[in-house]
């Protein structure tokens, strides 16, 4: 019997926020629009994590399986450095997307939307996390970023305010953006560092057709557009959207860094954490009439 941490680790939770801030995010702003069920909110998070674990998990299987992540160089090492085997990690992502999909179904049986409209967004969800790097592994074909700024930010956003309020809207997909392009920034960030080994391993991303000079630029885009967009809305709407300005310092110093050629995985993370934090209290906190869009 292996160490049940090597199993929790696995999952990587310290990258949940991720999924994390887009599920309250939604919820926050279904609250304008109705009142709030805990237990569908619970319900919704918990199949939302798990799905993120899950492909967490495949991600580190197909990375191994493929030759990506090697002893000298891994992203996650539960594989390289046999705390698991394959056959665990597989095994632990079909759990993972089991509880997933049962908290689903239970959230829906209360939700008071139409069950295909959150299937459709939920299932929209799961598939793209298994085919970001299995199936047909998005990651590998230069799909994977656009991947990610839609699973981390629109489908994530959509799904749990549908399940609140019932309805679709445009409106949670234009709120997404935010934390998308923040999560998206981190995930670049890490393929910048990886381009001569996912070259030789095939992957085509987005840091790999820039090359390291525009790499950077792409990276201070995806980091900082978002302030210039807060920035607007603070000015325009409410000054509760400068919450998340107080988190400016931390990025010019990732910024700063990665121009060096250095990058620090655990602050971006953070920062990644700490910004989803409060743009949601921005948005709870913010008068309906005041909100964009709305």
């Amino acid at each position: 019997m292996r160490p049940l941490i090597y199993y929790f680790q696995a999952i990587r939770p310290y990258s949940f926020g991720a999924s994390a801030a887009p599920v309250v995010l939604g919820t926050a702003l279904a609250s304008h629009f109705t009142t709030i069920d805990p237990f569908i909110f619970i319900l919704t998070t918990i199949s939302v994590l798990a799905v993120h674990g899950a492909g967490n998990l495949v991600n580190t299987y197909y990375d191994y399986v493929r030759g990506i992540d090697r002893a000298d160089k891994a992203d996650d090492r539960t594989l390289v450095d046999a705390k698991l085997t394959p056959n665990d990690v597989a095994s632990l992502s079909t759990i993972a997307y089991s509880i997933g999909c049962i908290a689903f179904f239970t959230a829906a049986l209360s939700s008071p939307a139409a069950i295909e409209l959150t299937a459709c967004l939920f299932f929209g969800g799961l598939s793209g996390s298994f085919i970001y790097t299995g199936g047909i592994g998005l990651k590998y074909m230069a799909l994977g970023d656009l991947a990610v700024i839609t699973l981390f930010g629109p489908i994530a956003v959509t799904y749990s305010f549908a399940m609140q309020t019932g309805s679709f809207s445009i409106i949670p997909v234009m709120f997404a953006f935010p934390i998308s392009l923040n999560t998206e920034s981190l995930l670049h960030a890490t393929n910048t560092t990886r381009i001569e080994t996912d070259m030789k391993a095939g992957i085509v991303n987005l840091a790999i057709i820039c090359g390291l000079p525009l790499s950077y630029i792409v990276y201070a885009v995806l980091l900082l557009s978002p302030y210039i967009g807060l920035f607007y809305m603070t000015l325009n709407y409410s000054l509760w959207f400068s919450l998340p300005l107080f988190t400016i310092p931390l990025a010019f110093k990732l910024e700063k860094l990665f121009r060096r050629g250095c990058f620090d995985k655990f602050m971006s993370s953070i920062l990644n954490l700490v910004f989803g934090f409060l743009y949601v209290i921005s948005v709870i906190c913010c008068k309906t009439n005041s909100l964009p869009w709305f």
